[in-house]
């Protein structure tokens, strides 16, 4: 990993996709300097959508305040956008069908139970009531668990036919295809009618974890937040730049790259 010192925007940015939990937050809380970040790179006209392992139910008060264009929340399997006839409301979009997602939530919920019953320590994340699509053992948020009994959920998982990754607090699982990738390239074509891979070099992708790392191996600009090292050993696809800053300052910091770049170009004859 280079320093973020070292990095160039793009100089046709479109927008920054962002993980949540320790990337925007510290200390579980959204600081003011990051509110602020997202709301300039939106004045500047860029679209700034967070991708997250949260809820949805957990992430629609933030959806409906957020200077942001959207959340994608479970991992990819649901997105949240104020409405554009009525900014008061929020519009959700789904990747898989009702029928689909009523007989996943009951088999996952027997899996869940599993390894509650199974896994010394392992119990639901206290966000669980407001999953639809995926289930979350929590590791790190309020209870700790050690590796071994993170890598015996995950294997549990697994073997479920399910998917399974580690955010900085929670151990998630769901069936069907979507990932966080997944759910940008569905996003993007969604919301904003942009092919992402097409021009993934046009775009920044921020995160902290291991359930960020299709997104590091994938986005050519990629950043981890400081608070990444905790995760270095156990990821096999690095961010190309780190942050000297932890969790919401870290990611304040690729703000403010982002704008001092764009105020260059905008500097140029």
């Amino acid at each position: 990993m280079l320093p973020l010192s070292a990095w160039s925007p793009p100089a046709r940015l479109v927008g920054v996709l962002t993980d949540i939990d320790d990337t925007l937050t510290t200390e579980g809380a959204v600081p003011a300097p990051v509110l602020q970040a997202m709301e300039a790179l939106k004045a500047r006209g860029l679209a700034v959508i967070p991708i997250t392992g949260r809820p949805v139910g957990w992430s629609e008060p933030f959806a409906a305040t957020w200077p942001v264009d959207a959340i994608v929340a479970e991992n990819g399997a649901v997105a949240l956008q104020r409405r554009p006839d009525n900014r008061d409301a929020l519009s959700k979009r789904y990747q898989q069908d009702a029928a689909t997602r009523a007989t996943h939530f009951a088999r996952m919920q027997q899996v869940l139970a599993d390894i509650e019953a199974r896994v010394p320590g392992a119990r639901r994340a206290t966000d669980s009531p407001g999953r639809e699509t995926d289930i979350a053992i929590d590791h790190s948020e309020f209870t700790h668990l050690p590796q071994a009994r993170i890598d015996q959920c995950v294997a549990i998982l697994r073997a479920a036919g399910m998917n399974a990754t580690v955010s900085s607090i929670h151990i998630n699982g769901w069936f069907g295809a979507h990932n966080k990738l997944e759910g940008a390239r569905w996003i993007v074509r969604e919301l904003l009618g942009r092919d992402l891979d097409a021009e993934i070099d046009r775009w920044v992708y921020v995160g902290d974890s291991t359930n960020d790392q299709l997104m590091f191996e994938h986005f050519p600009h990629s950043v981890g937040v400081a608070n990444i090292a905790r995760f270095v050993p156990q990821l096999q696809h690095l961010p190309r730049y780190v942050t000297e800053g932890e969790r919401g300052a870290g990611f304040a910091e690729v703000a403010r790259a982002i704008l001092a770049g764009r105020d260059r170009g905008e500097r140029c004859p």
